[in-house]
């Protein structure tokens, strides 16, 4: 399972973790990460997302012997963000990794999403990673302009002496 909880002892954080579903069908994603969060949270009854980013979202959705609601919120709720609501428990915000990331973007972004600060959105991590991402592949293009020079392989040779 691609999910990663953040401990319960930071309050007023803005995520209680992230996941990263395989794909956007929220039907045969949704029961996954919900049956594991039942025990540890109380039931999930209610899920909510922004439904820009999901092509299809259902009404009700079967997880581990019961049903959860599922409703979206266009303008109210950040696109990368999932809404996990509890009767009686409370409610938890996970940053929703997008199923193609990179699979080092995405345990950067599970780290962020659950550190101890927790102080970003879920979009401005989005908006962190896809910065990393930049700056990975040109330093990675740069390495490869110096390797292709002999800049990393290359030896350094004493000129050689003519004999007179």
């Amino acid at each position: 399972m691609r999910l990663a909880l953040a401990s319960t002892d930071t309050p007023g954080a803005l995520l209680d973790g992230a996941w990263w579903p395989r794909s956007r069908d929220l039907a045969a994603q949704l029961p996954a990460p919900t049956a594991v969060l039942d025990p540890l949270w109380g039931r999930i009854t209610h899920v909510t997302v922004n439904p820009t980013l999901w092509p299809v979202i259902p009404r009700k959705v079967p997880v581990d012997g019961h049903v959860v609601s599922v409703g979206w919120f266009k303008a109210e709720q950040d696109p990368h963000k999932l809404l996990l609501l509890s009767y009686t428990v409370g409610r938890w915000d996970l940053l929703v990794i997008p199923p193609q990331t990179d699979p080092a973007i995405a345990a950067w972004l599970m780290t962020a999403a659950t550190g101890p600060l927790r102080s970003h959105t879920a979009s401005d991590l989005l908006e962190r990673a896809e910065f990393q991402r930049i700056v990975t592949e040109a330093d990675q293009a740069r390495e490869a302009v110096w390797d292709s020079e002999g800049g990393h392989g290359a030896r350094v040779t004493a000129p050689a002496r003519s004999a007179s």
